[in-house]
């Protein structure tokens, strides 16, 4: 037995089957490109779910993680260090906004906009405490906690883990009408994915993200984007929200914050939004940390220079023109923005999970969504030629699976 069956083997055995990955089994990676345990070379087209944008090993923050781990990683929020300001600072420069919270994983700034929601609702708004509701959309995907997955609809996340918490409201993605039927005096949120990526990056109509800013102006409603996976450079613009011009009342952020080294991630707002929470009534105790605070500012040093956006732009005009050149030939739609696609497989040639196993197998990792669907989210370093390489391995699996398919 090989020493990644025998590793797989024993993953199985011990660890609960929360996930399906892939048979492989990492060993080291740097840039765009992974190494397994028996010295093969692997493309990664998932970066991390978008967590490792700027590659794995980036130099400028592992050095910054490396002089912080000789200093200090943990005081709690108990004591202030010497990270702390500069990171909400640096944060809230970029986004524009007054204060920043910062949490450690996507799903808890998700659960932080909420709370942090439904109190400006009560004591701003004057929304009867207890009835505050939330607009959300479709097939969203915004974290694996309890709360979150009781407004999900999708089964998979969703079935058997109820009872479900109340207060929202759940509309099509893309309905900017929806969403203003949906509105009442309760109504102290919107939350949405600027663009629905576990989904299958799906792109809503143009003009829909500044209808809802609109809307949620008109009515005295939040705009919460969730971009935990959209922001920081993936979409060709710091945020995706950028790509109309659009300002949400709150930014909830995370994977791409912590560089791939750490999980960071933190709830960006304005005095008057971010101001309700007082001491006591909120915290993390890793949420802030020394070490996460420091990846943070070579993150937000990263993207101060707009390299990585345009980087994003350019490369992903590439991918989408020859993704979409595969339309008919295996491929049925293509969807997305900068580095990132979503691709749907004709379903009566193969599953999604079939051709990332093919493609696996001849050197690239990518991860299916949904059935059919496959999605491209390379780290915005890869190379144009590596990037090109990735289509073309895919373009021959196609051609494969189409020699095996039987005629009707």
């Amino acid at each position: 037995m090989s020493k990644s069956s025998e590793l797989i083997e024993l993953s199985e055995r011990r660890s609960a089957h929360n996930y399906h990955p892939l048979p492989v089994v990492i060993h080291e990676a740097t840039g765009a490109w992974l190494t397994d345990v028996e010295g093969k070379r692997y493309l990664d087209c998932l970066a991390g779910y978008s967590s490792l944008n700027f590659g794995h090993g980036n130099p400028k923050i592992l050095q910054a993680a490396r002089d912080q781990l000789d200093r200090l990683t943990l005081t709690s929020r108990a004591f202030f260090h010497d990270q702390f300001a500069d990171f909400c600072a640096g944060l809230g420069d970029l986004t524009g906004k007054d204060m920043v919270l910062p949490m450690n994983t996507g799903a808890e700034a998700v659960e932080t906009a909420i709370k942090v929601a439904r109190k400006w609702g009560y004591e701003v708004k004057g929304v009867p405490d207890g009835q505050a509701t939330i607009i959300v959309a479709e097939d969203n995907f915004h974290g694996r906690t309890t709360t979150i997955v009781g407004f999900s609809t999708d089964p998979a996340a969703r079935d058997g883990f109820g009872p479900y918490a109340p207060g929202f409201r759940i509309v099509k993605y893309g309905s900017a009408d929806a969403v203003r039927e949906a509105i009442d005096d309760t109504t102290v949120a919107v939350l949405i994915e600027p663009i629905q990526g576990e989904a299958g990056v799906l792109v809503p109509p143009d003009g829909y993200l500044g209808q809802i800013r609109e809307i949620c102006t008109e009515n005295n409603v939040l705009f919460i984007a969730d971009e935990v996976q959209s922001g920081l450079g993936r979409t060709g613009e710091t945020f995706a929200c950028d790509h109309e011009g659009v300002v949400p009342d709150m930014y909830v952020l995370g994977k791409a914050l912590g560089g791939g080294v750490v999980p960071v991630s933190a709830v960006a707002a304005d005095a008057g939004v971010l101001g309700v929470l007082k001491p006591g009534q909120h915290g993390s105790t890793f949420g802030g940390n020394p070490l996460a605070c420091a990846v943070g500012i070579a993150v937000i040093d990263l993207l101060s220079t707009g390299e990585y956006q345009a980087r994003a732009r350019e490369l992903g005009a590439l991918l989408h023109e020859r993704l979409r050149a595969l339309i008919g030939h295996g491929v049925v739609t293509v969807r997305g923005r900068g580095l990132w696609a979503g691709v749907d497989i004709d379903p009566s040639l193969a599953t999604g999970r079939e051709i990332c196993e093919a493609l696996m197998r001849r050197g690239v990792l990518i991860k299916d969504t949904h059935g059919s669907t496959i999605r491209f989210a390379p780290p915005i370093v890869v190379s144009q030629e590596d990037l090109g390489w990735a289509v073309d391995q895919l373009t021959d699996v196609l051609t494969e699976f189409a020699g095996r398919a039987v005629p009707a």
